[in-house]
């Protein structure tokens, strides 16, 4: 997994002179990886010279690495947090991390870029979006740790929070503890430390849920998550929320008055217009802004 940005570049003998001609290039961090030695990149740069190639082209013609070599190589080159091929650590629900260059990870990030365009158009200075929608099953976990995950790869401090306090899900996404989590800090028997860093995704952090309460949309209604959030806003450029289905519960409502900012999900053939354009008034009502509405197809 990739975990640092830091390099560790390998003493390879007889290298040398390729190493330092490469650099941050593509044939110097697989070099890193080990998935070349010498004589390999000497070969490479060789067929590089007869036949016009980029190095990683030359390589997979060599057949000395795979694709996902080579994806894995392009994403660290231009510093780009992902995860390697093999690694199950978190969910593969990720695709912006297990998967960037993949259709549905350049449709989050065309999402985050709309998120950016309409926060810079509007002025908005600290960046909360609660993710809502008004029923089950419409995806809202998903987004939410995708794009979290696509606004760190961009640079941005990032913290994810998991305000469904009913059916909470992003700590299996990431599969981090949650005995500490957002319950906790807004009961006061935790503080900034609940906040869990994922440094193999760049900028980014979590606060889980935490442990189950039997008062959700109280606690979520108490001060403490204005502050706490005030206090988050000075330390993190982006703070994203999970909520749980608007329908059935009035947290998202709580979390959205909060974040100021709501983005909603609907699903194809399966959200019904009613419900969302109920939410939309909701929202509106309580002077949340609606940056937008997804619709979602799975």
């Amino acid at each position: 997994m990739a975990t640092s940005t830091r390099e560790n570049v390998l003493p390879i003998e007889g290298t040398g002179r390729v190493l330092e001609r490469y650099d941050r290039r593509i044939g110097s961090i697989l070099a890193e990886e080990g998935k070349l030695v010498a004589q390999d990149i000497e070969r490479v740069m060789e067929l590089q010279q007869t036949n016009g190639l980029r190095f990683g082209e030359a390589a997979l013609r060599l057949g000395l690495i795979t694709d996902d070599d080579l994806r894995c190589a392009v994403a660290k080159q231009y510093d780009l947090p992902h995860l390697v091929p093999g690694s199950e650590s978190v969910s593969r629900e990720l695709v912006v991390a297990y998967d960037p260059f993949h259709p549905r990870a350049e449709e989050l990030r065309a999402l985050r870029t709309q998120l950016q365009m309409r926060w810079s158009k509007a002025g908005v200075a600290h960046k909360m979006l609660a993710i809502t929608s008004s029923g089950r099953g419409e995806g809202r976990s998903y987004v939410a740790a995708n794009l979290a995950v696509a606004f760190s790869q961009l640079g941005e401090r990032t913290l994810l929070v998991d305000a469904d306090l009913r059916e909470p899900r992003q700590h299996r996404i990431f599969n981090i503890p949650d005995r500490v989590g957002l319950t906790a800090v807004l009961s006061g028997r935790a503080d900034r430390d609940a906040v869990t860093p994922a440094r193999e995704f760049g900028r980014l952090s979590l606060l889980p849920a935490g442990a189950p309460p039997p008062n959700p949309q109280e606690l979520l209604s108490r001060p403490a998550l204005g502050a706490f959030l005030r206090e988050m806003g000075s330390e993190f450029d982006v703070i994203l929320f999970d909520t749980p289905p608007a329908r059935s519960y009035a947290d998202a409502l709580n979390v959205a008055f909060r974040a100021g900012n709501a983005m909603l999900l609907v699903r194809k053939n399966h959200t019904r217009l009613a419900d969302t354009t109920g939410l939309v008034r909701e929202l509106s009502d309580t002077g949340v802004r609606v940056v937008g509405t997804v619709l979602n197809v799975f």
